[in-house]
Parts: C-alpha cells; structure tokens; sequence
C-alpha cells in the first residue's frame, strides 16, 4: 500500500459523503416538510443514492487498495502517520460491510425504510398496528438477510448492534443492562415510597411559538452555530447531518407540557454540538461523524440531563423562561422548576420519561428486539410482548399501541440494534462527566453563570475534535484512563435524586 492508495481513497470518499449528504437532505424533508403523496418516488430517490453509494465503496478502486486485507489487523499501517492509520482501518471496515452486502439488499433497504417509515407515521396518528405490522413484517425479513450478510459469532443482533455501537455484543449489553435494572428498580421504588413532586405548573397551556421563543434563545449560549444549521419541527425530534456545515435538529413540542419541547430541543442540541466540533481536517472523509450512536448519546444526555436538569441550570434560565411565560410561573422559583422537570413516575412515552425510568424503556425494546432478531417472537406478538414487558419493568400498561409499541420511528427504520446504545450513552456520559470535574473542578458555578464554553470547549477538546477516529471503546479509555463502568452513572442517579426527593 503506497500513500497515493490514500489519496485515491480520499477522493472516492469526498464523492461518498456528498452523496450521502444528498441522502440526508431527502430524508430530513421528508420527516419535516415533504408531501405525503410524495412518498413512493421518494423511496426511489433514497434507493437510488444508497446504491451509488454502495457502488463508490465496493468500487474496483477501492478493492484495489484493500485486496489480501481479511481484517483491519492485517492492513499495513507501519509507513503511515497515525492519522492515515486510523482513517485506513475505519474507511476498511466500512469496505468489508458493504462488500458482504448485495447491491440489490442495500436499496430495497433504503426504499422499503423510507415506506415503512412513512407508513408508521399514519399508524401511530390512527392507532393501527396491523397498518404498520406489514410492512415492517418486509422491513425484518431484509434486516434479517443483512445481519446474515454481515456476519456473526454468538447472535444474528450482535451483527446489528455492531453496526451502531462497533465492538459491541448483546451477551455484553445484558451483562450490564441486568445490573443496571436491579439497581433502577430499587431507586424507584424509594423514590414512590416519598412524597410526589408537583409539577401541575408545568401542565399549564403554553403555546407553541413562545415555547420556540424560548428554546431559540437558549441555543446560542449552548454553542450551538446557528450559521451552519436550523432548528425545525417534526413527529420524532431528531439531529441530522446534511453536510460538514449543516447540522440541523429538529423537536416537537407539547402545548399541555412545556419541558418536552424544552429538552427535546437541548437533547438534539448536544447532538449537533457533537458534529459541529469535529475537526475541519477531517472533513470530506468517513472520519467526519460521531465514533457511534452510543458516543452520539452520551452528549445529548449530557446536555439534556446532567447539564439541562440541573439545579445551577434552572437558577440561570428561569428568569429568561418567566419573562416568556409570567403568569404560567407566577409563584414558582428555580428550585420549584428544578424539582420538578426531575419528577420521577413511570410514563408510557420513552422520549419524555425521566431519567430514573428512561432507562428501563431502553431494556424493554432491547429485549423485545432481541428476540424478535433471534426468532423467539414475531411481529404480530409485539403488542403483547410489549405490554407484558411494560408492566414487569415499569409497572404499567398502555391502553392503546401508538402509546406503547408504535410511538418509536426506529423500527420503521430498520435500526434494530439502535436502542442499546441510548442506555450505553447514560454510561458513558456519567464517566466522561466525572473525568470533566476531575480536570475542572465543579461546574456548577459555570453553568449557573451561563458559562457553558467550559463544558464544550472540554468536550470538543477531548471528544468532538476526533469524530469516528476512535471506536468507543478506545474513545473511553483515551478519555477516562479506564474501560466502560456503569458505577459512575448509577451512583449520579442515586445522589442526585436522593437531594430531589429528599431520600
């Protein structure tokens, strides 16, 4: 392998990012803005750009650079810097995934997500299972051949997994995951035990425009670079990447509750911040994107929940936010708001749960896609698998599907294997946060000051800057000096709402 072997790849991988920018920027309209009879040849669109895509990675150039190469430790990295090194073994892993797949499974994919996923949109406002079951009946049969196509050792999901989370097993995830809930489960019932925290003020009306109001203002001090992207409006809040200076989130918000639209909006933030640091030299290559969703998550979470719902915080924003909503909030201070966008009740809507019982959603749809991936149920069982799981974990049931097994988009998606790495983020965020006080003290008295820059500045410094430089994993120890450890974040949750609920 020579340097111009490097070169030749870059280029073909400044064509495969603008192209899947274009990708991105039909899939963002058509979650926000496109007409809903335009949904069939946008499929083909989507179809078509996934196949040219594919068609650039397995190209003749390409395989000309990796042939003899079974695995990244084969490549011969000793002549090259260790930026090469790196961009050559992620750009060969993302070579050996899509040779495994045929061309015809990587756009019927892509148009079969883009119907379904339009199709789960008018089952869940209609409460239709049996509307969305069969198409995503064809959406598993394909995720199925895929995992097969990639391969595995132990589990056809752990395939899956390891496409968003690289590195990752189930046998691992379960390993953590059955702790985690001994532990969750133990803090909620201590919490349930103590008087319940108001929180009817916040159940007041409070229209959508001012919500906007609100949010918009705080997206500046976060750091958010309103220049290089937008904030719009859909049916599941989501950040999406539309090329390296476009970055745009989306949220929705809840006239009858005001923190849905409030952390939506600070969740998706942490995302886009994410993208937004990541260094212009590795722009126009693979290298330029979050290492993997569970990384991805870690700074959302971080925002929304360790930066977001804390108490300096609501000392910060509760003035702006009474100014917007005077009489909603007549009465209420800061320790009144704090205490209760932190109120911890099991709820059917995982996007809106608190941070106790937001991790056993994530258990519950790991499980469930689990074994569906693995045969143990099928399609027309998830409802009951669902309900039945619902009320083991969170102790209640939903009456109606769009609140319970329809109210996530990621099946229509096809991304089984996803929702792991949503409890992974919880983790890791924990740990990088308490290396982050470690380096610069508490940050209590920033975020109370509306300082955020320390908190960024260290994230971009020791996380953005690398993009997918690193897989998780070794971004971990990198970070911390040591492996992933579920402690750091089980040990947050029980001193903080120990001081919220006064435990």
């Amino acid at each position: 392998m020579k340097y111009k072997d490097i070169q030749n790849l870059k280029e073909i991988d400044s064509e495969i990012q603008l192209l899947a920018h274009s990708e991105s920027i039909l899939s963002w309209d058509q979650e926000t803005y496109m007409p809903s009879g335009s949904v069939e040849e946008r499929s083909r669109q989507l179809s078509l750009l996934s196949g040219l895509i594919h068609e650039r990675i397995t190209s003749d150039t390409v395989k000309s650079v990796f042939e003899g190469i079974e695995k990244e430790a084969d490549l011969p990295l000793s002549d090259f810097n260790e930026a090469d090194q790196l961009y050559l073994k992620r750009f060969f892993d993302i070579y050996k995934k899509q040779t495994s797949l045929p061309l015809k499974l990587v756009t019927e994919l892509t148009r079969q997500a883009s119907i379904t996923q339009s199709v789960w949109v008018e089952a869940r406002g209609g409460n239709d299972f049996s509307l969305f079951s069969t198409q995503f009946d064809k959406m598993l049969s394909l995720v199925l051949e895929k995992a097969e196509c990639l391969g595995y050792s132990e589990s056809p999901y752990d395939a899956l997994l390891d496409e968003y989370e690289k590195g990752m097993t189930s046998s691992f995830v379960d390993s953590i995951f059955t702790p985690i809930e001994h532990q969750v489960k133990d803090l909620l019932r201590r919490i349930t035990a103590a008087p319940q925290i108001d929180d009817s003020f916040l159940r007041r009306n409070f229209p959508a425009a001012l919500q906007e109001k609100a949010g918009v203002k705080l997206l500046k001090p976060l750091g958010y670079d309103n220049s290089r992207g937008r904030l719009d409006v859909s049916t599941h809040p989501f950040t999406t990447k539309l090329g390296f200076n476009d970055v745009r989130i989306t949220t929705r918000y809840d006239e009858r509750y005001y923190p849905s639209g409030l952390y939506s909006i600070i969740h998706e933030a942490g995302h886009a911040l994410y993208e937004q640091g990541i260094s212009d030299k590795l722009k126009d290559t693979c290298l330029a994107q979050g290492t993997s969703l569970g990384i991805h998550e870690s700074q959302s979470r971080m925002w929304e929940n360790f930066v977001g719902r804390s108490l300096p915080f609501w000392k910060y924003f509760s003035p702006h936010l009474k100014s917007v909503f005077p009489e909603n909030l007549d009465g209420f201070d800061y320790d009144d708001i704090f205490r209760a966008v932190n109120r911890v009740e099991p709820s059917f809507i995982r996007v809106e749960a608190d941070e106790v019982t937001y991790n056993l959603h994530v258990i519950l749809r790991f499980r469930i896609e689990k074994e569906l991936v693995e045969g143990d149920i099928s399609v027309s069982d998830l409802p009951e698998r669902w309900n039945s799981l619902s009320r083991d974990l969170l102790g209640i049931v939903p009456d109606k599907n769009s609140m319970g097994v329809l109210q996530d988009v990621h099946w229509s998606m096809g991304a089984l294997g996803y929702f792991p790495t949503y409890l992974l983020g919880n983790l890791y965020c924990a740990q990088f946060y308490r290396k982050m006080e470690k380096e610069e003290g508490s940050l209590d008295s920033f975020i109370e000051d509306g300082n955020f820059s320390v908190i960024l500045n260290w994230l971009r410094s020791n996380i953005h800057q690398y993009g997918s430089m690193y897989n998780p994993g070794e971004l971990v120890e990198k970070v911390t000096s040591e492996p992933l450890n579920p402690e750091y974040f089980i040990n947050y949750l029980n001193d903080k709402y120990r001081k919220v609920y006064k435990l």
